[in-house]
């Protein structure tokens, strides 16, 4: 019987992080049905010499809820090799939601995760109230698959209502929650996201953080009916907190027999001791059997700001970001304003670092000038402040204004950016590669292209990882973890998700502005390189010459029995 696809003379890295081989894979129906010199014919047959085919990448925190309304590929993902995605991360996700409560939701998931509220509000065609209404609005246009988690928050809210942002619960609401936890489990989602950091549009903490511990137990002991997982944002910047956070997390996985993660364990310079002393307490909570599993992003953190709204930068400026709140006309004059100038200058010598990161606005640089900035594209604002002899919040107003307030710019390398001792955290087999957060923060800075980095960085090098120890911790490592039926590995069976890949060319691009947005206005993204062709359940979602296809292959993924 004819193969749909041969893939021939490939160096194969199965995921399982064993040796590589050389081989063919063969594909019928959707699945990989022969693995190693396989023969006969096909439909279509590719030759890989000299290039790697491995299980599609699994992406496990991603906010690409909103965008999968109206771009059933989330692209970019697919061109990095993520063939899967986790949304609704950080307790948010965008059901089960009643519809009187739309519009909060969406002021509060737009601000934590920045999106622009014209693409939110255009691309968002709400047609569903449960969790399993969401999934099927979604389903028939998936290119990509999809493992979705619900949010807390959301399960509060739609038990509690708007009390659920006011207090605890009662034991009738929280067993009520367990029920709207099950029917969502029921429906396809794979687990439950929390938060313990997060804040909505009214600066109060999202309704997760007024969970008592006995309702986050009771939520847990339904995972763990399920084998479903959970998964928290903690006090990333605190090792004393974090390490509190862990051991809860912690007693979680062993009383309830649950994987649980968080994300992100991050790196910077202003703690610079936290990983080690977070990785120690996984190392003994995991010696007592409990499974959790931190998420490290490969890459910096950079970040781009404006001053047409609110944004992260500004988050410990309260004038800039109080600034930011205005209507347009009054932010115009605000800007003009001598004496309010003056406030904003103050405030920029003298303000608290944002968690985790360290900034001088002296360092930012031009990124995205309007036309009558033109010739300021990538010079330093320190610089340009001398050249003016004006104080560096001059600098960045008086560009702005210039253009109308459209100019953006940007900062690099902020935090979790010393290289080498990353990779070390990366090699761990402790640590999982994650907290990529794709589809958020979209005018801000571009998540995408973790996967490229971990190769180009990590890989090819630091020579951290070999690309079999890469390809299986972005791949069998995560579906394990997570409990993803039949795939993460190249073995008979498995769901064919595929990706070919230069191991020597495999990276991400620079970063660009695109205007793909379903309403005007622009975001951050980044193009793969090296990554040849991306198969999703057999069939083809992305090639390098041919770019991204009109099939929709994706699906929602079941969790393991």
């Amino acid at each position: 019987m004819s193969l749909d696809l041969i893939i021939r003379n490939a160096r194969i890295c199965d995921g399982s992080g064993g040796p590589s081989f050389h081989g063919d894979v063969g594909v019928r129906g959707g699945r990989i049905v022969a693995v190693g010199d396989v023969g006969g014919d096909a439909v279509e047959t590719i030759d890989a010499r000299g290039l790697v085919v491995s299980p599609g990448f699994i992406d496990p925190h991603t906010h690409y809820d909103a965008q999968l309304v109206w771009d059933g590929f989330a692209q970019p993902a697919l061109e990095h090799g993520v063939t899967t995605i986790v949304p609704g991360n950080c307790s948010l996700s965008l059901a089960p939601l009643r519809a009187e409560h739309r519009e909060l939701l969406g002021a509060t998931f737009r601000k934590i995760e920045e999106m622009p509220k014209n693409a939110f509000d255009a691309g968002l065609t709400w047609s569903w109230e449960t969790f399993g209404e969401y999934v099927e609005a979604i389903r028939g246009q998936l290119g990509i698959n999809v493992a979705p988690l619900v949010g807390h928050s959301l399960i509060r809210l739609w038990v509690m209502g708007e009390a659920a942002r006011e207090r605890v619960a009662t034991d009738g609401e929280i067993a009520d929650m367990q029920q709207a936890l099950r029917e969502c489990l029921e429906a396809g989602a794979v687990g439950l996201s929390g938060s313990w950091v997060d804040i909505d549009h009214e600066n109060r903490p999202v309704p997760a953080r007024l969970a008592e511990p006995k309702e986050l137990d009771a939520l847990c002991a339904v995972l763990g009916e399920y084998g479903a997982i959970l998964q928290i944002v903690p006090e990333f910047w605190d090792a004393d907190l974090l390490c509190a956070r862990i051991d809860i997390l912690g007693d979680l996985s062993r009383k309830h027999n649950i994987s649980t993660t968080f994300s992100p364990l991050f790196d910077s310079n202003a703690s610079p001791e936290l990983c080690g002393i977070a990785l120690d307490r996984i190392k003994l909570q995991t010696a007592y059997g409990a499974r959790v599993v931190p998420q490290m992003q490969t890459r910096p953190i950079d970040l781009s700001f404006d001053l047409t709204a609110p944004m992260s930068t500004f988050a410990t400026l309260p004038t800039w970001w109080a600034t930011t709140l205005m209507t347009h006309e009054e932010k115009i004059a605000a800007l003009r304003d001598p004496a309010h100038r003056e406030k904003l200058k103050g405030e920029m010598d003298n303000f608290m670092m944002p968690i985790g990161l360290q900034i001088d606005f002296a360092d930012a640089f031009v990124k995205r000038p309007g036309p009558n900035s033109a010739d300021l594209a990538g010079q330093r604002i320190g610089d340009i402040a001398k050249a003016r002899g004006c104080h560096i919040a001059e600098a960045i107003i008086d560009i702005a204004l210039a253009d109308d307030l459209q100019t953006s710019y940007g900062l690099e390398a902020l935090g979790h950016n010393n290289t080498a001792k990353i990779g070390d955290f990366l090699a761990e087999p402790l640590i999982g590669i994650g907290a990529g957060d794709g589809g958020a923060h979209v005018t801000n800075f571009s998540t995408y292209g973790d996967t490229g980095f971990l190769f180009s960085q990590y890989v090819r090098g630091h020579k951290t990882l070999s690309v079999e120890q890469a390809v299986h911790k972005l791949t069998h490592e995560v579906a394990s973890l997570w409990g993803i039926r039949d795939r993460g590995l190249v073995k008979p069976g498995y769901a064919a998700d595929l990706v070919i890949f230069d191991p020597e060319a495999i990276d991400r691009g620079p970063e660009i502005a695109v205007d793909d947005l379903p309403a005007p206005g622009f975001r951050y993204i980044r193009r793969a390189e090296g990554i040849e062709q991306v198969f999703v359940n057999g069939r083809r979602a992305y090639s390098r010459d041919g770019g991204y296809s009109s099939d929709r292959a994706g699906a929602i993924v079941p969790m393991a029995a």
